[in-house]
């Protein structure tokens, strides 16, 4: 074979194989923009394609709303000295006689150590019978129990003392410097004072949510307003559940990125700038700037203001474009906020793909060079 036959069988094999990688999708992180504006509503898709403006930043700037139901701020502080059902109370009664109802010989004093209240807030005390006990002060109930006794001795004289009870405690469990039960007692009757006695939180502030349980009741805030608003450091009952954790809301970053992760939120609000710089920014030899892409599923509420219509019904896929190159493109980017289960993709820059095209053929005609001088060595051997 001749050096001229040669050469048009690598033109010929250089002219196949750039068809072939033309005709090949080569390898790439997702879709490029123009795919994307194709899967448009506009274009018969099945998502809305919306550039971001400041009408639009300002519509989609929904963050979850935390906060004590009414039925928890109204609720008013318990007395630090009010006896609940499950109380132990301790009890000594002095009587003025030598030979007494509950004592005899020189000792007039008798004293009960611990009386528990019973589960529907009742005590027993011997002469003086079944006594209500819870909702009353110690002082009420000394009273009670004197009149009740003063029918049967003269003149006695009772002390009420109330032991840290049962009745009246917490559960604090999650992420805690010390989970466990503790008392409502007079320093630890709000939900702020609560924890600083269970160790204060173990998890960063700006993520901690806490949430409270009471009955069949619950309701969740953010740690950080229980001091922003008072109203939100509300008071205790005996047999609240209080728990501490992290917020669980969570992004996704794929494409021309520095890093493709789920990532979870590290404030209580997240711009695209900053979801951004979590994953280590742009791609400097990948990305196109002008196609960062949110992907959501809107609520048909916003759905509708974004897109200035009144009929659409049922959650919408929403994809937001970002031009990071536009004059105003990194202010809308810090002001457009991120929120649960978005995913935010970054597409590759259009000389990405030629460069993969590039250095595709190149590394082909290498190999097509290498078997052309293999040939030419061959046919000088013979």
């Amino acid at each position: 074979m001749t050096s001229g036959n040669f050469r048009w069988a690598r033109l010929i094999v250089s002219i196949v194989l750039f068809s072939m990688l033309a005709a090949c999708a080569l390898p790439r992180s997702g879709p490029n923009k123009a795919e994307i504006y194709a899967s448009s509503v506009q274009n018969q898709g099945d998502a809305f394609v919306v550039s971001v403006n400041d009408r639009v930043t300002r519509a989609t700037a929904v963050q979850p709303a935390l906060g004590f139901a009414d039925e928890f701020r109204d609720a008013g502080m318990i007395g630090s000295d009010t006896i609940n059902a499950g109380d132990r109370l301790g009890l000594t009664v002095w009587e003025n006689v030598d030979d007494g109802l509950l004592s005899s010989g020189p000792v007039k004093q008798t004293i009960l150590q611990e009386v528990q209240v019973d589960g529907t807030g009742f005590i027993f005390v011997p002469y003086a019978g079944r006594i209500r006990a819870a909702g009353n002060t110690p002082e009420a109930l000394r009273r009670i129990i004197t009149a009740k006794l003063e029918e049967q001795t003269p003149d006695p004289q009772v002390e009420v003392r109330r032991i840290a009870g049962d009745g009246s405690t917490v559960s604090v469990s999650g992420s805690v410097g010390a989970q466990g039960i503790y008392p409502i007692e007079a320093p630890t009757r709000t939900l702020s004072a609560m924890i600083a006695r269970a160790g204060g939180i173990a998890i960063e502030p700006e993520i901690a949510q806490i949430t409270l349980i009471r009955g069949g009741q619950r309701s969740k805030v953010w740690f950080q307003d229980l001091f922003r608003y008072p109203e939100f450091d509300v008071a205790l009952r005996g047999g609240d559940r209080i728990l501490i954790e992290a917020d669980t809301r969570a992004f996704t970053v794929l494409g021309a990125t520095g890093g493709q992760s789920r990532v979870t939120f590290n404030t209580q609000s997240l711009s695209v700038v900053e979801a951004l710089a979590q994953v280590g920014g742009l791609s400097t030899n990948a990305a196109d700037p002008s196609g960062v892409f949110v992907l959501r599923n809107e609520p048909q509420e916003i759905a509708n203001q974004v897109l200035g219509r009144a009929d659409l019904v049922g959650d919408q896929r929403m994809v937001y474009v970002l031009d990071l190159t536009a004059p105003t493109g990194l202010f809308l980017a810090r002001d457009f906020a991120i929120r649960d289960a978005d995913t935010i993709y970054v597409t590759e820059a259009p000389f990405t793909q030629w460069s993969k095209i590039v250095g595709a053929l190149t590394g082909s005609l290498a190999a097509v060079g290498s078997v052309g001088t293999s040939a030419s060595t061959l046919q000088g051997d013979f």
